[in-house]
C-alpha cells in the first residue's frame, strides 16, 4: 500500500513574518524577499550567474481563519543574485513576485511559507500573524516559532493524517490515492452501482464495516474514529474519481462544451465534498457512542431543539432532560461537531443557555493558541482526537480533552 507523506510532495520549506519592504508594494516595484540562502533554500532553487534568472511556476495562496474559502493564484517568480557596484563582491540572491490577487493581500507582519515542490514547482502561503492558519501551517512543516528572519522546516516521512490532508488541498494540493483502488472500486461499484453517489450513512456503514484491522470502539474510541474518517475518506475518492471521469466523457452541454456547465458540475463536485466530511463525522461519532452504550440524541427530527430553535449536533442524555426543569443540569451534556472551527466555533456558545460549560469535538488541528484560550474564557471544552494532540504547544494540550475522556465523563454522568 502507498504511504503518504509530506515527504512525497516537497523537498525543502522556510517561512518568516513579512516586513514592510516584503509585503508593501509602495516600498518596491516587485514584492522581494531576501534571506532564504541563509536557511539553505539556494539548494532548491539554483545559483544563477550575474545577469541570469530562474524561473519558477508558483502557486500562491493566501487565507485567514475568517475566510471560508482561500484567494489563489499561478504566477511565476524570479530567483538572481543582485547586481552590486562591486562585480567583485559576491550576488545577493533575492526571490522577486509581481503583484496579484493573493500578494495584493499582504500586509505586514504576515506570515509567509515557501516550499519547493518534488515537481519543481512552488508553493508560496501567507496568511495573518497568530492565526490558526499560521499555526497549522507551522506543525504540519515543522517549523517553531517563526520571527522576522527565515526558519528553515522540516519535511516529514510520517503518515499523513486526514485533518493534514484536507489542509494541504484547502490550499491547493492534490494528495495522491493509495494503491489497491482497483479492488476498492469494485467492491464500491458493486455496493452502490457507480452511477449515482450513495447517502452519506450508507457510504459510512460501508466504511466501518470494510475497515482492516482490529478496532475497538470501546476501548480505544480516538483511533477507532480517525480510523473510519481516513478510510471512508480513501474510498470516497476513489468512488468519486470513477463517477466524475464517467460524467466528463458526457461532456457537458449539446455539442459537449458548455463552460457554464462544466463549472456548475465543478462547483457541485467541491460542495459535495465539504458537506459530505461533515455528515460523515456526525455519523461516525454516533455510531461511537452508540457501540459506548451512552445516552445521547442528535439534533434531528421535531422538538430536537433547544432556546431559539437552535440545533445542538449532540445532547446526553437527551433534549427531553433538557427541557425538563427538575432534571439536574450539572448531568446535561451538549456536544458541537465541526471537522474546522475556523471563526464558526462561537456559533456553539448559543446553541443551549441552559449549559453553561458546553463542548465541541473537532478534527482541526493547531488551532491557534489565541483562539483556545478563547475558547476556554468562554467555557467551551474542546474536544479533539489524540492523534492531533500533538500539533498543539504542551500548554494548550492540558486544554484538550480526548474522545476517550469525554467518554468517561459522560458515563461519570449517568448515575
Amino acid at each position: 500500500m502507498f504511504s503518504d507523506s509530506i515527504a512525497n510532495y516537497f523537498e525543502g520549506v522556510a517561512a518568516k513574518h513579512l516586513s514592510a519592504v516584503d509585503a508593501r508594494p509602495e516600498r518596491s516595484n516587485q514584492h522581494e524577499i531576501g534571506g532564504l540562502v541563509k536557511v539553505g533554500f539556494k539548494q532548491f532553487l539554483g545559483e544563477p550567474l550575474r545577469g541570469e534568472i530562474n524561473r519558477f511556476e508558483a502557486s500562491l495562496v493566501y487565507l485567514s481563519d475568517a475566510d471560508e474559502s482561500p484567494v489563489m493564484c499561478k504566477d511565476t517568480v524570479t530567483w538572481y543574485g543582485a547586481t552590486r557596484r562591486d562585480p567583485e563582491r559576491p550576488l545577493e540572491y533575492r526571490l522577486y513576485y509581481p503583484t496579484n490577487a493573493v500578494t495584493s493581500q499582504l500586509a505586514e507582519g504576515d506570515f509567509f511559507l515557501i516550499a519547493k515542490r518534488t515537481d519543481g514547482t512552488l508553493l508560496l502561503v501567507f496568511c495573518p500573524p497568530e492565526s490558526t492558519v499560521e499555526a497549522q501551517l507551522r506543525a504540519v512543516f515543522g517549523l517553531g516559532a517563526v520571527g522576522d528572519s527565515f526558519r528553515s522546516g522540516e519535511i516529514s516521512v510520517s503518515a499523513l493524517i486526514l485533518p493534514v490532508r484536507l489542509l494541504l488541498e484547502e490550499i491547493g494540493l492534490v494528495t495522491r490515492e493509495q494503491d489497491e483502488r482497483g479492488q476498492w472500486l469494485a467492491l464500491l461499484v458493486e455496493s452502490f452501482g457507480g452511477e449515482v453517489f450513495p447517502a452519506t450513512t450508507e457510504f459510512s456503514a460501508l466504511a466501518r464495516k470494510t475497515l482492516s484491522g482490529e478496532l475497538d470502539p470501546v476501548a480505544d474510541p480516538d483511533t477507532a474514529l480517525m480510523a473510519w474518517m481516513d478510510h471512508e475518506e480513501f474510498l470516497f475518492r476513489i468512488y468519486e474519481r470513477h463517477i466524475v471521469q464517467q460524467r466528463l466523457r458526457q461532456g457537458f452541454g449539446e455539442d459537449g462544451d458548455d463552460v457554464d456547465a462544466f463549472i456548475g458540475y465543478s462547483l457541485s463536485v467541491q460542495n459535495r465534498r465539504k458537506s459530505r466530511v461533515g455528515h460523515a463525522f456526525e455519523g461516525h461519532l454516533e455510531h461511537l457512542f452508540m457501540f459506548n452504550g451512552l445516552k445521547f440524541e442528535r439534533a434531528r427530527g421535531k422538538g430536537k431543539v433547544t432556546e431559539n430553535n437552535s440545533r445542538p449536533d449532540f445532547m446526553f442524555p437527551d433534549f427531553g432532560a433538557y427541557h425538563d426543569p427538575e432534571f439536574q443540569v450539572e448531568r446535561l451534556t451538549m456536544l458541537g461537531a465541526k471537522t474546522t472551527c475556523k471563526d464558526r466555533w462561537r456559533q456553539v456558545l448559543a446553541e443551549a443557555e441552559r449549559i453553561e460549560h458546553k463542548h465541541l469535538v473537532t478534527l482541526e488541528p493547531a488551532i491557534s493558541a489565541t483562539q483556545t484560550a478563547e475558547m476556554a474564557a468562554a467555557n467551551l471544552q474542546l474536544v479533539v482526537p489524540e492523534s492531533i494532540h500533538p500539533t498543539y504547544n504542551a500548554q494548550q494540550r492540558e486544554f484538550i480533552q480526548s474522545l476517550r475522556d469525554f467518554v468517561a465523563d459522560i458515563r461519570a454522568k449517568s448515575f
